[in-house]
Formats: C-alpha cells, structure tokens, sequence
C-alpha cells in the first residue's frame, strides 16, 4: 500500500526534480511524476483559494451582510457555469 504523502513532501519532490532537471535531465518516469505532482500543487491550491473566497462576507449599505461564495455560485449556476 503507498504512503500518502504530504503537500510539503510533493513541494521537495518538485524541487528536486527540477534541480536534477537543469542539472542532468529527467527520464520518462520522472517528467511523468513532476507534471502529476506539478498538477496536485496547482489543483491544492484553487481548491484552498476558493475555499478562501468562498468564505468572504461583504456588508452591504443596509446592514446585510452576503457571501459572496454563495453569491457567486448562485450566479454561476444562473448562467451554466
């Protein structure tokens, strides 16, 4: 069973191969591991950005307070988004 490694583990490993990259080059295995890990780091973090974004409140003139995730979610599913 394969360990399930922390973001702070696959940030190293991004490094690492990108140093060994400029250095000597990567095999065809290592370029696949670099773009998978690239692509988990970048999925990571518009998943903690929109969570971010989901949780802003905006008081409005009239006292109200909107969420602007669930704004924006309610629009985006108004226009098929």
């Amino acid at each position: 069973m394969k360990k399930k490694i922390t973001m702070e583990e696959k940030i190293r490993r991004i490094n690492e191969l990108y140093h060994k990259s400029k250095k000597e080059g990567l095999s065809a295995a290592e370029k696949e591991e670099q773009a998978s890990l690239r692509q988990d780091y970048i999925n990571s973090v518009r998943a903690n950005l929109r969570a971010q974004l989901n949780n802003i409140n905006i008081q409005n003139e009239d006292g109200s307070i909107t969420n602007l995730g669930k704004e924006h979610a309610a629009k985006g599913s108004a226009h098929g988004q």
